[in-house]
C-alpha cells in the first residue's frame, strides 16, 4: 500500500489551529509569569525569580520548540525530550512548593509551573497530528513499532537458541508480551489490514455470486441416437408392414484391430535449486543481509528482491514488506520504499 497523495490544510482548517495554538501559547506564558510573581514574593529578588523561570518554563518552552520542529520535519522525537518536557516542569513544581510559607501556597506554587508542561504537549501533539494528516506518516508510531520489532526480533532468537533454559523461558514470555504492542496506534497499518480484509471480502462475494448465477450446461451423450420408428401406412396393420430392406442396410462395415498406441513416460527435468539470499548478495557485491541489524540501501533492495522472487507469481509491494517484517530484517518505511522503486526501476529497464 503506498502512501497518500500529500494533502494541504484548507483556510478554514489553517485559522482554527492557529486559534488553537494561540491560547496554548498564552496560558503557557502565564505560567511563567505565575511562577516569577511566586518566587519574587518569597525571596524579594528578580534574579532569582528569573532564574527559576528560566530552568523551568524556559528550558520546557525550549524543548517544546524542538519537538514542534522535529515533527514537522516529520521525524520522531528523542527520548531526552519527551522525558525533559515533564521533568523540568515537576522540578520547578517541587522548588515551588519548597519555598512556600504555607501548605497553601505550596499548593499555588507547584500548580502553577505545570501550565508550560501541558501548553508544551499540546504544542508537540497538534503539530504531529498536522504532518500525518498532510504526508499519512506517522513517525512516532513508526518509532515505537521499530522499537518493538528490533526487541521482538532479539527475543525469539534467544528464546530459540539460547543454551540457558531460563533464559529461553524468559525471552519466550517477554515476547508474547511485546506482541500486544505491534501496530499499537499505527493508523497506516490499520489502513493495510482494512485493505486486506476488503480484498477477501470482495473475492468472497465474488465467488458467492458466481456459485449462484453460473448456468448448468448439459452436454449430449456421445455416440446414442435415437431409434428408429417404425413407418405406418394407413389402412394397413402395424403387424402386417415389414419394412423394405435395401442395399445400404445389407452393406456390413468392417471391423478393424484396434493397434494399442505405445505407453510415452514423461521425463522430469531435475528441479533447479532456488537461488539463496547469500548468493543474490553476491551477485550484487554487498554484504548478506542479516536478520536484525541496520542493513544499507544496496542490501535492502538485495532482500526485497530475493522476497519478491522467492514465490510465484512475485509478490506485491505490500506482500514482500509484510515478508519483510515478518522475516525480522529492519528497515525504515521510507528507506524500504526508496529500495522497492529501485528494484522496479531496474525490472522496467531490464524489460
Amino acid at each position: 500500500m503506498k502512501h497518500p497523495p500529500e494533502r494541504s490544510l484548507s483556510r478554514g482548517q489553517a485559522l482554527v489551529l492557529g486559534a488553537t495554538a494561540v491560547p496554548m501559547v498564552a496560558f503557557g506564558g502565564l505560567g511563567a509569569v505565575g511562577t516569577y510573581s511566586n518566587i519574587t514574593s518569597v525571596f524579594h529578588r528578580s534574579a532569582t525569580a528569573l532564574g527559576v523561570v528560566a530552568a523551568g518554563e524556559g528550558a520546557t518552552l525550549v524543548l517544546a520548540l524542538v519537538l514542534v520542529g522535529l515533527t514537522m520535519l516529520g521525524q520522531s522525537s528523542p527520548t531526552a525530550v519527551r522525558v525533559g518536557l515533564w521533568t523540568l516542569p515537576t522540578v520547578a513544581s517541587l522548588t515551588g512548593a519548597a519555598v512556600a510559607k504555607s501548605v497553601t501556597e505550596a499548593v499555588v506554587f507547584a500548580v502553577t509551573p505545570m501550565a508550560m508542561c501541558v501548553s508544551a504537549e499540546g504544542m508537540g501533539l497538534l503539530a504531529r497530528r498536522i504532518v500525518v494528516y498532510r504526508s499519512g506518516v506517522d513517525a512516532e508510531a513508526q518509532r515505537r513499532n521499530s522499537a518493538v520489532m528490533q526487541r521482538l526480533a532479539y527475543h525469539r532468537a534467544r528464546a530459540a537458541n539460547h543454551p540457558d533454559e531460563g533464559a529461553r523461558k524468559d525471552s519466550e514470555l517477554q515476547s508474547w508480551k511485546l506482541a500486544k504492542k505491534v501496530g499499537a496506534g499505527d493508523a497506516q497499518l490499520g489502513g493495510h489490514l482494512v485493505d486486506v480484509q476488503r480484498e477477501r471480502m470482495t473475492a468472497g462475494a465474488d465467488a458467492a455470486l458466481a456459485g449462484m448465477f453460473a448456468l448448468p450446461v448439459t452436454a449430449p451423450a456421445v455416440g446414442v441416437t435415437a431409434a428408429p420408428q417404425p413407418l405406418a401406412v394407413e389402412g394397413t396393420d402395424e403387424e402386417s408392414v415389414t419394412p423394405a430392406v435395401t442395399e445400404e442396410d445389407t452393406q456390413v462395415t468392417p471391423e478393424f484391430e484396434t493397434v494399442p498406441e505405445p505407453t510415452v513416460t514423461p521425463v522430469t527435468p531435475p528441479a533447479e535449486p532456488p537461488v539463496t539470499l547469500e548468493e543474490i548478495a553476491a551477485v550484487a557485491g554487498v554484504p548478506a543481509p542479516v536478520v536484525g541489524e541496520p542493513l544499507a540501501d544496496a542490501q535492502l533492495v538485495v532482500v526485497l528482491r530475493h522476497l519478491r522472487y522467492a514465490d510465484d507469481p512475485p509478490l506485491s509491494y505490500r506482500q514482500a514488506v509484510a515478508a519483510f517484517r515478518e522475516a525480522g530484517f529492519v528497515g525504515g518505511e521510507q528507506r524500504v520504499r526508496r529500495a522497492w522503486g529501485s528494484l522496479m526501476s531496474h525490472e522496467e529497464s531490464g524489460a
